[in-house]
Order: structure tokens, then C-alpha cells, then sequence
């Protein structure tokens, strides 16, 4: 592939996402001006279309836009701590797309994960990153078991690991509550016991402070209560991009994602990849539970924990947004973070937070379309390049 072909192949696919994104947003302010104008119409006063408009624009689409910098001290520590673990789970996905796996079990992993490391913080006392190192090793061995029936069984992984998705999540609810007297459950507050305090000192991921001044300026005074989570989460991603692009196992793992037939023709163990790539995509979305949770940011809660964490499915539209690119997943994950922090400040007025679900499902939507987007942007561009060329040719 020459340079013209990776130029209009990148520039596409991030068109294309845009074009996705702002298709997205545009409906979400449609919605928004519906609800307005029946809020309005309810109230059976006289009205305006301007005031319709400027209500649905200033007190909702303005705040899902915003996010974090409604209120930058508490708003951009909030989206920096979920962007971590998103972009872990949207790597999860991703890597199991270029298997040619839908790994729709991240929120399991996500959730054996999180088990893993809250035990050896909280139970063994562990440092964080040992706790980090646990997080990983169960949501891996939680991601291997429906690669292994893929494998072997020919059982397809999206029954497997939707089943393993609940039977995580009970049984470490199960495990955690203890009947309540669980060592990992505080029965005051009805939550695991806090991380990073009092006799669980240690067990919490440092903070950016670490690498700053003891007052610091500017961008750092907002930062400076912020896990450093999000920097493991990124160089992550970039090792991802790496071993995917640029070495051996990663030709295999993309040569079984477009046919696993031939692959094994060419000698390549398609068995072995399947499971690997299930179980370092399980990897992936445990490491990002841990990250979440030795952040201190929030406590499990085994009582009101029944259904499956959202950080493993946004995953999956994070991954969709990016194409399964590892870079791109860091981006889009920041997107999906920023969109969910505002649609929470959206919530302090009128507006109902799930206004922020319903953009970023109609954005999952049309990555469906993503295909159709980047054939005409790539004819667009070919088309502006040839009559370059003819241009050229001309003089």
C-alpha cells in the first residue's frame, strides 16, 4: 500500500467517524428541542419557538457539549476516570474484532476484573499494582473460557460470553456480600470498603500530583487529585497498536480475523489465536476495572449491582467509533467519557441524563454505515487527487 492509498484509507475512517459523531449530535438536539418544546406546551403559557429553542440549546445540548468544563474541578477528574477504563474496554472489543470475535463478555471481564483487584487490595493488602496484575489474570482467564468453547466446540462466543457476563456478575456480588459479613463488604455503607484509606493505604494508584509541583498552576491545579490511570491506559493502547501492526503474532491474530480457514492452511494455529485473543481481550477489560476501582473514584455495590457494568458494552461503541484501531480507540473513548459527563450536568435541569445514551447509541448505529461513509469520502478524495494529477499533467 503507497502512501496516497494510507492517506485516503486514514483519512476515511476518521471522516467517516465524524461524519457518525455529528450525525449522532445532531439527533440528540432534535430530541432535545421535542422535549423542550413539549415542556413549554404542558405548561399552558404563551411561548416562543426562540425560547424552545434557546432552552433545549443552553440548558441541554450546551451541557452534553461541555461536559467536563461545565465545572472543570470536579467535571474533568470524572472523565479522565472513566476514560481509562472505556478505553481499556474498547481495546477488549477491538482486539477480539481483529480475531474476527465479538467479544460482547467485556462487562463479565470487566466485572472478575474488578473482583480481582478489590480482593487483593482490600482482603491481602496488596500494592496497587500488584492489585493491577490481578485484575488482569482474572478477567483473562474469564475471557479464555468462551474462546476455548469457540475453539474447540465451535460455540459461538457471543452466546458464551453473554451467560458468563451474569454468572460473574452474581457470583462476585455472591462472593463480595458474603452473607453480609463479607471481609470485602462494608455493611455501613452497603459497598466494598474504601480504597486507599485508613489500613487499605498503598492500595490506591497515585495520583498526577506525584509529578507536580507542591502548588501547582493552571491545568495541573485541576489534575492534580487525578489517578494516573489514564497514562497506563494510553501506553496500553499504543503496545496494542504496535503488536497488532508490527509484529508476527499480530499478522496471525488479523490473518484468522479475515479467515480462519486459510490460516490454518498457512499453518497458522487457529485454535491457539482464538483463545489467546479471547483471553487478552478479558485481559483488557479487567485490567480497565482495576484501574477504575484502585483509583478510588467508586466502591462495588453488591446489593445494587444486578445488572452489568456500562463500562464493558460502551466498549463496544468505542471500539465501533475507532474502527478497532488502538489509537483511535483512545480518542473516541474521551468522546463517549465527555458526552456521559455532560449528559450528568444535562440531568441538573429538565433534561434527562439517558439523552446522552441515546446519541451514543445512534452513533453505534451508524457505525453500521461506517463502511458506506468511507467508500464515498474515498471516491471524494481520489476524485480531488485525480483532478490534481490532470491539473499537473495540464502544465
Amino acid at each position: 500500500m503507497n502512501h496516497l492509498e494510507k492517506l485516503k484509507r486514514g483519512l476515511s475512517t476518521v471522516l467517516s467517524a465524524l461524519i457518525s459523531v455529528a450525525i449522532g449530535l445532531a439527533f440528540g438536539f432534535i430530541i432535545l428541542f421535542l422535549l423542550s418544546l413539549s415542556t413549554y406546551a404542558s405548561a399552558g403559557e404563551p411561548f416562543t419557538l426562540k425560547q424552545v429553542f434557546d432552552t433545549a440549546y443552553n440548558e441541554g445540548f450546551l451541557r452534553l457539549m461541555k461536559g467536563c468544563f461545565y465545572m472543570v474541578r470536579r467535571g474533568l477528574k470524572t472523565e479522565i476516570s472513566q476514560a481509562a477504563p472505556l478505553i481499556m474496554t474498547g481495546l477488549s472489543v477491538a482486539f477480539a474484532f481483529k480475531t474476527g470475535l465479538f467479544n460482547i463478555g467485556a462487562a463479565g471481564q470487566y466485572t472478575l476484573g474488578a473482583f480481582g483487584a478489590l480482593y487483593c487490595a482490600i482482603v491481602l493488602k496488596l500494592p496497587w499494582y500488584l492489585c493491577l496484575l490481578a485484575s488482569v489474570l482474572f478477567g483473562a482467564v474469564w475471557g479464555a473460557i468462551p474462546g476455548f468453547f469457540k475453539a474447540y466446540f465451535k460455540i459461538n462466543e457471543v452466546i458464551t460470553s453473554i451467560m458468563f457476563n451474569w454468572i460473574g456478575l452474581y457470583a462476585v456480588n455472591t462472593l463480595i456480600y458474603g452473607g453480609g459479613t463479607g471481609a470485602m463488604y462494608c455493611a455501613k455503607t452497603t459497598k466494598t470498603w474504601v480504597i486507599g484509606s485508613g489500613v487499605y493505604e498503598g492500595t490506591t494508584i497515585p495520583n498526577i500530583s506525584v509529578f507536580l509541583s507542591e502548588k501547582p498552576q493552571g491545568l495541573g491545579l485541576y489534575l492534580k487529585d487525578t489517578s494516573i490511570a489514564i497514562f497506563f491506559a494510553i501506553i496500553i493502547a499504543i503496545i496494542l497498536y504496535i503488536i497488532i501492526n508490527k509484529t508476527t503474532f499480530g499478522y496471525e491474530i488479523r490473518a484468522c480475523g479475515h479467515s480462519q480457514t486459510a490460516a490454518k492452511y498457512a499453518g497458522i494455529s487457529e485454535k491457539r489465536n482464538i483463545i489467546l485473543s479471547m483471553a487478552i481481550a478479558g485481559g483488557l477489560a479487567g485490567f480497565g476495572a482495576g484501574l477504575y476501582y484502585l483509583s478510588g473514584v467508586a466502591e462495588w455495590q453488591p446489593l445494587v449491582s444486578t445488572s452489568l457494568p456500562g463500562f464493558g458494552f460502551d466498549g463496544i461503541s468505542v471500539a465501533l467509533l475507532a474502527s478497532s484501531n488502538p489509537i483511535g480507540v483512545i480518542f473516541s473513548a474521551l468522546f463517549i467519557a465527555h458526552i456521559d459527563v455532560g449528559g450528568g450536568y444535562m440531568n441538573a435541569s429538565f433534561f434527562p441524563r439517558e439523552i446522552a445514551d441515546i446519541v451514543s447509541g445512534i452513533i453505534i448505529y451508524l457505525c453500521a454505515f461506517m463502511l458506506l461513509f468511507k467508500t464515498a469520502i474515498s471516491k471524494g478524495i481520489s476524485r480531488v487527487f485525480g483532478a490534481k494529477k490532470e491539473l499537473e499533467g495540464g502544465k
